[in-house]
């Protein structure tokens, strides 16, 4: 499982412009079964994205075909954990 941290290198202005390309990339993400859950931090000066489904290199490369990347709107931070406890609802991301 992965945690991507994404820090925003560029005004929130140009972050709107892209942000309805980057909802349709996390969609494909979810229909894929790669995301778990993702959403802004606050204050706004980026998101985070819980990943999973699939090892580093993939990630990187679905990454990659973010809009927020294409554009140079974002810093990524990916760390990897293993997930040991969970509530309820999260047991079946538990190793």
């Amino acid at each position: 499982m992965f945690l991507v941290s994404l820090t925003y290198i560029k005004p929130l202005a140009e972050v709107e412009k892209h942000l309805a390309e980057h909802v349709a990339f996390l969609n494909k993400c979810y229909a894929a079964k790669k995301f778990v859950v993702s959403g802004r931090k606050v204050p706004r000066t980026g998101g985070v994205i819980l990943a999973y489904n699939c090892s580093l290199a993939e990630l990187q490369a679905l990454l990659q075909e973010d809009p927020f990347h294409r554009h140079a709107i974002a810093a990524y931070e990916i760390t990897e954990f293993e997930p040991s406890m969970s509530a309820q609802a999260f047991e079946a991301f538990v190793s």
